[in-house]
């Protein structure tokens, strides 16, 4: 099986998505909706997918809900978003999880002024409850936040965590660190996996190569293991710099040293079993 394990939808005429009105942007500043990606998955082998939040909304979390719902199996869960710091959180996420295909929670702590916003109690206290669940937590992570991610992944134990983008190298610049020992120290602790996926948007739109992004690939499956990293292509986001069909590409490139067993754990076994789709 093959799984995306991290694009998005969203609709413009229904919810402002307020980071779109960014300048560089605009391209995907428009309506994307799962018809315009089914092509693509089909052009791939793509089975099932993973739909990812891009709005501190929940009622974009159960619009998302809905068309998973309906869409055949082809979406297979939903990463939302919910209010960790709610106190009625746990009700929330048992209303979320009847409404459909639940599978995790993310916020964009790396949107956040403070860089150990991860590591407040009362987010921790969210956190554990994402995890009482049965839920991952996705960390949408710059190196900024790295500190408090890996200090926050090590003090709940309990709490599944999944590393989005690899956690954004620098691979524009060329640069390593601190990036790359952040990444390692987040690596050994057993209760977080890695989305090889977000890559080449931190790469130069106009001018990437695949061997200017594949270090930083093979960096995250040394760093994880064939067994705790997962393709996503981020679409539409990937589409500021590439296809769908190079994001694929490149993903096949990094893993094709791995044994078979490897790569269909990298392109869609991991994803099931983290997000337990079914």
């Amino acid at each position: 099986m093959r799984i995306d394990a991290h694009h998005h939808l969203w609709d413009i005429g229904r919810r402002e998505q307020s980071w779109l009105g960014a300048k560089e942007v605009q391209p995907i500043n428009r309506t994307f909706e799962f018809a315009e990606l089914e092509p693509l998955l089909a052009e791939h082998g793509i089975d099932a997918t993973v739909v990812v939040q891009s709005s501190s909304s929940l009622d974009e979390t159960r619009e998302l809900l809905g068309i998973a719902a309906g869409s055949g199996g082809r979406i297979a869960g939903v990463v939302g978003w919910a209010d960790l710091v709610d106190p009625a959180l746990p009700g929330v996420l048992d209303e979320l999880r009847a409404a459909g295909p639940l599978v995790g929670i993310r916020h964009q702590a790396q949107d956040e002024s403070d860089p150990w916003w991860l590591g407040r109690p009362d987010v921790r206290a969210g956190l554990a409850a994402v995890g009482r669940a049965g839920l991952v937590y996705d960390l949408l992570v710059s190196p900024r936040e790295m500190t408090a991610a890996v200090a926050t992944v090590q003090a709940l134990p309990e709490v599944e965590f999944v590393l989005d983008h690899g956690g954004k190298p620098p691979v524009a610049s060329g640069a390593w660190e601190p990036w790359a020992g952040q990444l390692s120290a987040l690596a050994a602790l057993p209760n977080v996996s890695c989305k090889l996926s977000g890559l080449i948007t931190e790469a130069d739109w106009e001018s990437w190569r695949p061997q200017d992004v594949l270090p930083y690939a093979r960096h995250v499956l040394a760093a994880f293991g064939q067994d705790r990293v997962l393709f996503g292509s981020d679409w539409p986001v990937c589409t500021l710099a590439g296809r769908y069909a190079d994001v694929y590409a490149l993903a096949e490139q990094a893993v094709a040293a791995l044994d078979p067993a490897g790569r269909d754990a990298v392109l869609g076994g991991n994803a099931a079993r983290v997000y337990r789709l079914t």
